[in-house]
């Protein structure tokens, strides 16, 4: 059987691939490339794949039983199309923390439009950096003739990536049917420092003037700003509280929102918790990034 997909995965020298016991390597091939710097590795790879698609997961991400299955199908049934990714959900084996954090995840109160992320949506045939991850993402071998993943950036690596594809003219899709699950975070700390980092990197992947074209990216550091100035701003007016009631108005109605729609009303008390921990964590994330931004440009 000639083998028309390769798996590339990106991993640190000591990192376990979970991801390795739900491939089929009959049909698939699978290069791993281990190094710090991720978005190396992926290039490593990329190289080094001679299939006509090549595909980019996390050593933590587990493929779904039908997914080489419907990648080849939307293929075939969209030839026009140079790059698809699916969604990255929340494996059924997980423990308490882990689906809840997928719950806030997906949620549009946790993430705003990278929400569609982690749930599955509808098809779409132009789509950008709100759907897709380098955690479920195949390319045709001839994309990287063109462009790479950025070695400077990660995470938020693959954001750049897609935007880079677009702009070269090659057609993005989203395919809800092309499944894999992605291993969450197991603690609120864990969680905090994976979306810091996310936060962290949106100042380095574009200018603020871009960003404040998506104003969903600057509304947690809002946030993190109004709570800083918070004591001065009662003092000068006690209204000025009003907001951080709302927001715990909205965290608790989306908590309530998300327990029932997901049939588990016992995460209402960590959902509560968790929504600020993503907030506050890329809003803390993306200050310290355009910070730590300023700061390099003025002494370089």
């Amino acid at each position: 059987m000639k083998k028309e997909i390769t798996i590339i995965i990106p991993a640190g020298e000591k990192t376990e691939i979970k991801a390795l016991g739900t491939i089929d390597k009959k049909s698939i091939n699978v290069i791993i490339e281990r190094g710090k710097n991720p978005s190396q590795n992926r290039n490593r790879g990329a190289l080094k794949a001679k299939t006509d698609y090549i595909a980019f997961i996390n050593s933590h991400t587990l493929l779904d039983k039908n997914w080489q299955k419907q990648v080849l199908r939307f293929f075939k049934q969209y030839p026009e199309i140079d790059i698809v990714g699916g969604p990255q959900l929340t494996h059924p084996s997980e423990g308490f923390f882990a689906k809840v954090s997928g719950y806030a995840l997906s949620s549009i109160f946790g993430s705003a439009k990278a929400s569609n992320r982690y749930k599955k949506t509808k098809l779409n045939l132009k789509a950008d950096e709100y759907l897709i991850t380098s955690a479920n993402l195949i390319c045709k071998r001839t994309v990287f003739e063109k462009i790479k993943f950025n070695e400077k950036l990660y995470p938020g690596e693959d954001p750049k990536f897609i935007d880079d594809a677009i702009k070269a003219g090659f057609k993005v899709a989203y395919s809800p049917d092309i499944i894999v699950y992605n291993l969450r975070r197991q603690s609120l700390g864990l969680l905090f420092k994976q979306v810091f980092s996310y936060g962290a990197v949106r100042p380095q992947k574009e200018s603020l003037f871009q960003t404040l074209k998506k104003p969903y990216f600057l509304a947690p550091s809002l946030l993190v700003i109004y709570l800083i100035l918070l004591p001065i701003l009662i003092s000068i007016k006690s209204l000025m509280i009003l907001p951080l009631y709302a927001y715990f108005l909205l965290d608790l109605l989306f908590s309530l929102y998300e327990s029932i729609k997901n049939k588990s009303i016992s995460s209402l008390a960590l959902l509560i918790f968790i929504f600020p921990v993503i907030h506050l964590g890329y809003g803390l994330g993306f200050l310290y990034g355009l910070i730590k931004k300023i700061w390099h440009r003025k002494n370089h």
